[in-house]
């Protein structure tokens, strides 16, 4: 059995995470201690690592949930498609280290094809659209359709500039949990319901963290909050949902 802090030493995942698996379902304890310590058996971790595989979808941690709860979820076929994405990102990055010796040696020219990812990208939207046809996916679609390029840019400047506020209340010190963070949560919140979708609690939560275990959102956030912005706001959105 292991721990908590064991688990989230294992895979990098913090206690608070950990703990919000628990809140919603996605992730119970095996069993808890006297002294209220979670402990996880071989087959929650197990459980674990099928919920890991499909974040690297991009998959809302409720839609994963319902998915590893449902009679009629094929954890083979799920497997297969994940192991297939990731031999598509195994050979981008083949291509990008090969790229990089050729520059190292002063070999050839520049080929930005091997920067190329959208095999990687096609195949990931494919399998969400299999295993994550949701009603938020659905409308995120349907908002996203009905903007022109500059309606786009400017919703996601909005988002961009919460993020920026988060940087601020994390270089002031102020606490995940302080009241400072709660408001920007809240205003996350309600801008994302705003102008992408309904955001409840748990769409809230799956998106917290997203912005920490996807590269290129991870990347963003930071970029306009400063470095550890965007695991500062998935912080700040578990303590949040879990009323801390």
């Amino acid at each position: 059995m292991k721990t908590v802090k064991q688990i989230s030493k294992a895979t990098g995942i913090s206690v608070r995470a950990l703990h919000h698996y628990d809140a919603i379902g996605l992730l119970p304890p095996t069993a808890v201690t006297e002294a209220g310590y979670r402990l996880y058996d071989d087959a929650a971790l197990k459980r674990l690592g099928t919920i890991m595989l499909f974040r690297e979808l991009e998959m809302p941690l409720g839609e994963i949930k319902t998915l590893l709860d449902s009679p009629e979820f094929n954890e083979k076929a799920a497997l297969r498609d994940q192991h297939e994405l990731l031999k598509l990102k195994a050979r981008r990055l083949d291509r990008l280290i090969a790229l990089t010796d050729k520059l190292i040696k002063g070999d050839g020219i520049m080929d930005f094809s091997a920067f190329d990812n959208s095999e990687t990208k096609e195949y990931a939207a494919e399998a969400r659209r299999r295993w994550g046809d949701t009603d938020a996916y659905r409308e995120f679609e349907l908002t996203e359709s009905a903007r022109d390029p500059a309606e786009r840019a400017s919703a996601a400047d909005g988002l961009m500039r919460i993020f920026t506020e988060f940087g601020e209340l994390k270089r002031r010190g102020e606490s995940e949990s302080g009241e400072g963070a709660r408001a920007a949560v809240l205003r996350l919140q309600a801008y994302i319901s705003k102008n992408y979708y309904s955001c409840t609690d748990t769409m809230l939560g799956s998106l917290g963290e997203m912005y920490v275990s996807d590269a290129r959102f991870k990347a963003n956030i930071d970029s306009v909050g400063g470095e550890g912005t965007a695991e500062y706001v998935n912080e700040a959105i578990l303590a949040h949902i879990n009323g801390l």
